[in-house]
């Protein structure tokens, strides 16, 4: 009976280690299963590393430790990219200059005037640009009957707004030397000079409103390397000035 009790005890103790060993397999499995959960959770290289390593380290039956380690809910806590974040700019254009802007530009196609002058804006202001050839001839700054009748429109569009306006000449780079004007600093300053006064003396225009700039050659739109853009410097620019605080 003895040597049947220490038979029966021997069967026992070995059914005991059977069901630890496979609480540790499936304990071990677990742990294997968290760590790749964790792993995929986290982009960084030192983190995946970390994982790996302990893994590792579990198939070969050592501890697993991650320091520091949760699991990050990526869809909820991840900050947004800064390039996708519209930061305000210090320069943001005020929505009244682009309502402005918007009605100057609808002026225009009403009037028929999209091939006399282009428009553009920024936030000092709206810009209409008008190209020598419609306004003056060749080397002079007396207005030409075309000239007059796009002033005449320009005139009708100023009139409403209150805003102060700045007449800007502008010439190409090629040296001007004759009767009237012995540098292109004259005769673009001639031009605007000219315009100012025919939206004040025939448009009635506010001469408190108005005033003029000479650039001459050296504030050119594109560079002067071809025909086709010195006419494309030779301009005068109407321009609407806009200042937030008068608004």
């Amino acid at each position: 009976m003895a040597r049947r009790r220490k038979k029966k005890e021997t069967t026992d103790s070995s059914s005991g280690g059977g069901w630890i060993t496979t609480f540790a397999d499936l304990m071990s499995l677990l742990l294997t299963f968290f760590i790749l959960l964790y792993s995929m959770s986290s982009v960084s290289l030192e983190k995946f590393q970390e994982a790996s390593n302990s893994i590792q380290s579990a198939f070969n039956g050592g501890d697993s430790v991650i320091e520091g380690s949760t699991v990050t809910d990526t869809e909820t806590e991840t900050e947004p990219s800064e390039d996708i974040i519209a930061v305000p700019s210090e320069d943001a254009i005020d929505p009244e200059l682009i309502k402005m802007y918007d009605e100057v530009v609808e002026f225009l196609e009403t009037k028929d005037m999209t091939a006399q002058a282009s428009v553009k804006y920024d936030q000092d202001g709206i810009y209409v640009n008008i190209q020598e050839s419609i306004l003056f001839g060749s080397g002079s700054a007396i207005i030409a009957d075309s000239g007059k009748n796009t002033l005449n429109n320009l005139g009708e569009l100023i009139q409403q707004f209150e805003n102060d306006v700045v007449i800007e000449g502008y010439t190409d780079n090629v040296p001007m030397n004759n009767a009237n004007f012995s540098s292109n600093w004259e005769l673009s300053t001639s031009r605007a000079l000219s315009v100012l006064r025919y939206l004040s003396e025939e448009r009635s225009v506010t001469p408190t409103r108005l005033s003029a700039k000479g650039y001459g050659e050296y504030h050119p739109s594109v560079p002067n390397n071809s025909d086709e853009n010195r006419a494309k410097n030779r301009k005068v620019n109407i321009v609407l000035v806009y200042d937030q605080q008068e608004e």
